[in-house]
């Protein structure tokens, strides 16, 4: 975590961002995105020379070449140690006019960050804010892996909080929790389709480091985990910008972060490659046939955007692959003749393993609708059995539009550092998600339906036409109200209400 000392100086580094005139967050993001990315460019070429002089020999790789660029400017002179130490005038004139042709011109190392930088644009206006700026990075301690990821997840956060960009970002919790449930490898091919500043991937990258230190001392696993294990695709190119800053700053040499469509372009090159898929995609609603990869069509032919992902996940996977990945709850119960197949096809034709209902404030307060988690294996032969089930009610945090933490930080999250307490469990449930994910297959089969996590078996999904909502399978008991404390059925309403309006919404969304 970020002690308060490092909190404030990105704080005033984006203020500084602000009041010289940058006010949209994901610009503000992106230019800080790039300064970072050439101290870091110096701190990698400082290390290959000091490599070079204690070995007494020639610098292998050089990421500043020798000699002068077409202008007559050296390229020792565009590094980020030389420039921060000029004046205002002479930074600006460096990096404006130097600096960023050069960056877009790496192109030709063939990393995903190059790729990403070929049009890299600056746009800091002033040599006065850009020397502020350089200035308040400078401060910044960037030695540590740990303090690198946790500064560039802060930053992220400060999209969010701006409003209409929310939506690039799922809550690093719930994400956390995807994560803990799959239990990534390092052998892992590792997808997400639509994966913004790279949160999914992230989250994942740091599990194996912690799981399986071994992963970074065997020489085939290390070039797997830094080459091949993680792969993104968006067709934003400023979020695939931010994405791959974020897997660097998070340790990761080359992730596969590319520009793709991920419902317009055929899957051929991809067809069950990737071994686990973790997403939360956008659901923006409908697309035209024309618009969409054939190859999705063949699976469910619709033009609902929440269930062509789904089908995508089912193409990309290889068999025996897993997959955790965020739904509308429209997904779970819609009436259409899509829905229906789709989640025939899941719990027939693959298995199907858990849904785990989210509360509707998880999204707060970009959007109040209620999700699920799904959680399925790619078979091609069947395999669902029982499907286990679960009701969240609590995050951890308030599910109204301020979300604040209805816990110490320390017991935050679906792994905390201290163990909570039976009045802690009912703001944080993710702990015993994951406690009871771990035994579904045994002691879960044994909860009745009135329970917080049940089972219900393939036959009786089958005989309730595939419906996976959770409400359709809950035994409810029946009490005197006296006997209801008064909190718990103000947040039942709240949830009741919630689920109305998600249900008008979907037929809206049918009738429409």
């Amino acid at each position: 975590m970020l002690n308060g000392e490092i909190r404030s100086k990105i704080d005033r580094l984006w203020d500084a961002f602000w009041a010289g005139g940058i006010a949209n967050p994901i610009e503000v993001i992106e230019q800080i995105t790039y300064l970072l990315f050439l101290r870091r460019l110096d701190d990698l070429h400082t290390v290959e020379e000091l490599k070079a002089t204690q070995l007494r020999r020639k610098m292998e790789r050089r990421i500043f070449p020798e000699g002068a660029n077409e202008k007559g400017k050296a390229f020792e002179d565009l590094r980020w140690s030389r420039f921060k130490n000029t004046d205002a005038a002479t930074m600006y004139e460096t990096v404006s006019d130097h600096v960023f042709p050069w960056l877009r011109a790496l192109g030709g190392s063939g990393t995903s960050y190059a790729r990403h930088m070929k049009d890299a644009r600056f746009t800091i206006p002033t040599p006065a804010l850009l020397l502020k700026v350089v200035d308040l990075i400078a401060e910044i301690p960037m030695e540590d892996r740990d303090t690198k990821g946790d500064l560039y997840e802060y930053m992220l956060g400060k999209i969010a909080s701006a409003g209409q960009n929310g939506q690039f970002r799922t809550p690093r919790h719930i994400i956390q929790l995807i994560v803990e449930l799959m239990e990534p490898k390092p052998t892992d091919v590792i997808v997400d389709p639509a994966c913004g500043t790279g949160g999914f991937l992230v989250a994942a990258g740091e599990y194996v480091r912690t799981h399986h230190p071994e992963a970074l001392r065997d020489d085939k696993l290390r070039k797997h985990f830094h080459e091949k294990l993680f792969h993104g695709f968006d067709f934003d190119n400023t979020m695939l910008r931010i994405g791959a800053m974020n897997m660097m700053l998070h340790g990761v040499e080359s992730p596969a972060i590319d520009y793709r469509d991920s419902l317009a372009q055929d899957h051929a090159g991809d067809l069950e490659t990737y071994t686990l898929v973790l997403a939360n995609p956008p659901f923006a609603g409908s697309l035209d046939y024309e618009a969409t990869a054939r190859d999705l069509l063949e699976v469910v032919k619709t033009k609902k955007t929440e269930l062509l992902f789904l089908a995508l996940f089912l193409r990309l996977l290889k068999p025996g692959g897993r997959a955790a990945v965020i739904v509308p709850d429209g997904v779970l119960f819609g009436s259409s003749k899509a829905h229906k197949e789709l989640r025939r096809i899941l719990v027939e034709d693959h298995k199907l393993d858990a849904i785990i209902k989210l509360p509707s404030g998880v999204f707060r307060p970009y959007a109040g609708v209620s999700t699920a988690i799904v959680c399925f294996t790619k078979t091609n032969s069947g395999g669902t059995d029982q499907v286990w089930f679960y009701d969240v009610q609590a995050d951890g945090k308030s599910l109204d539009d301020r979300r604040n933490d209805l816990v110490p930080d320390e017991k935050l999250g679906p792994t905390p550092r201290e163990k909570l307490s039976a009045e802690e469990h009912t703001k944080n449930n993710l702990p015993d998600v994951l406690a009871r994910w771990k035994i579904r297959a045994t002691m879960e089969l044994k909860n009745p339906r009135t329970a917080q996590s049940f089972c219900v078996s393939k036959a009786e999904i089958e005989t309730q036409g595939y419906d996976l909502s959770l409400n359709r399978y809950r035994e409810v008991v029946h009490a005197e109200i006296g006997q209801i404390p008064p909190r718990q059925i103000i947040a039942e309403l709240k949830q009741l209400e919630a689920d109305i309006a998600d249900g008008l919404a979907e037929l809206e969304r049918m009738v429409g």
